[in-house]
């Protein structure tokens, strides 16, 4: 049977090892009035805090028993064995990315469009959220919830120290950052170029000469052999080996950047909120926010960020829908603006939902909030990129940031990415 088959027949384990770390399996067994939700909230995720005490506060109004059961980067491949199984919990929480973009079209979550307009609910959604969670046939995956924005951050007293009077704005600006930071024993730009954080930034960078429908056609087809894809690529090539990267960036991680920005070892990243809202309030006092600089003849007439709205929603299994009703109870009250709020307030979180609450405690997330038209914006690859494409690139990214990688052979990389798809 196929995995589309498989995944929404719910049929019979593949490999009874992966029960061992399925932490869902038991989900179906609970008692029948039991709200089951999948969720990465729990443990040290930024906004955890709040969505714990949301689910106290949830069942004390309710009287309604809520599990919780949390995983993290794997909580897809759990859920998917889990559905295998016919014991997928009722909710899950999750971005739309790699995995997850095909569970409404093989069943293994359902449209939910339905519920929302049932519930009354849309009003809540801002527009751009309800399109990006809306797949190719208008069927709405999930109830969009988290968003992000995801500029690029510059801490002012490091490119003080090394000289650097203003906020780089274009390429060679970068460059001579770079250098001036160097001969401070500073690293300039951190990332995590063995993992996701460095292939959004390259990702980012390629973007520099493509327009949004380009950029979704090279992100969907990986072909990078259009001109402007060729440029951007050369324009990475060209910062890489001028120094613009930290040192053995191909093996940092997304917790070694954020590391490095947050004790001053780096002067600049590019950072999603969730990063933002974590850094110092001693370093965020002379820290400012902006958009990647461009390179002359860029297709953008700013400084570029990412913005997605589709890193956490709210999804609905085919268990969920035999609890319909709590499940209801569940989303309406996640979606009441004090609770969207707490979010804003107390985690620095950005929503996909409308809300006046701003990031008052968190200083580099309101600042980006409020970026709006000073800086340009570039496409999410997340929701083009077929899934089996996706590790590869991962694995691409590394060699990218490589300094020596030839532009020919990082487009090689790119593009081996999606060979057999």
């Amino acid at each position: 049977m196929s995995r589309r088959g498989f995944l929404a027949a719910g049929g019979a384990l593949a490999a009874a090892p992966a029960l061992s770390a399925c932490s869902s399996l038991a989900a179906a067994d609970d008692d029948p009035g039991t709200l089951v939700v999948h969720s990465q909230l729990g443990t040290t995720a930024p906004g955890s805090p709040t969505y714990l005490d949301a689910l106290d506060r949830f069942r004390k109004e309710t009287g309604l028993k809520v599990r919780n059961l949390v995983n993290g980067d794997d909580l897809a491949q759990v859920y998917e064995t889990s559905r295998l199984a016919r014991k997928e919990p009722d909710v899950v929480m999750v971005n739309l990315y790699d995995k997850t973009l095909a569970w409404t079209d093989v069943g293994a979550t359902v449209d939910v469009k339905g519920y929302l307009d049932d519930w009354g609910l849309r009003k809540r959604v801002l527009p751009v959220a309800l399109d990006a969670w809306t797949d190719g046939k208008g069927r709405l995956r999930a109830f969009p919830y988290f968003a992000t924005n995801w500029p690029v951050a510059f801490n002012r007293a490091l490119l003080d120290r090394a000289g650097v009077d203003t906020v780089p704005a274009t390429g060679d600006e970068l460059i001579r950052a770079a250098g001036k930071l160097r001969k401070k024993n500073l690293a300039p730009v951190t990332t995590g170029g063995n993992d996701w954080t460095g292939q959004k930034l390259l990702a980012q960078i390629i973007q520099t000469f493509l327009t949004e429908d380009e950029a979704r056609h090279v992100y969907e087809t990986g072909d990078f052999s259009g001109r402007g894809a060729r440029r951007g690529i050369d324009y990475f090539v060209e910062l890489r080996d001028a120094g613009v990267f930290a040192d053995k960036a191909q093996g940092l991680t997304s917790d070694t950047m954020t590391t490095q920005f947050n004790t001053q070892a780096a002067a600049m990243q590019s950072a999603m909120s969730s990063a933002l809202a974590k850094v110092p309030e001693a370093v965020a006092r002379h820290t400012d926010v902006g958009g990647w600089p461009l390179a002359p003849g860029a297709a953008h007439g700013k400084p570029t960020i990412l913005r997605t709205y589709t890193l956490i929603g709210f999804w609905i299994s085919p268990n969920g829908t035999k609890k319909i009703d709590a499940v209801e109870k569940f989303l309406k009250f996640f979606y009441r603006e004090e609770t969207v709020s707490r979010f804003i307030e107390e985690s620095g979180r950005d929503m996909a939902l409308h809300s006046d609450a701003v990031s008052t405690e968190f200083p580099l997330v309101a600042a980006a909030q409020k970026l709006g038209s000073d800086v340009g914006q570039v496409l999410l690859p997340d929701l083009f990129v077929p899934p089996a494409a996706t590790q590869g690139l991962i694995t691409a990214t590394s060699t990218s940031f490589t300094r020596g990688t030839s532009a020919a052979k990082v487009r090689q990389v790119l593009e081996a990415a999606y060979r057999g798809i």
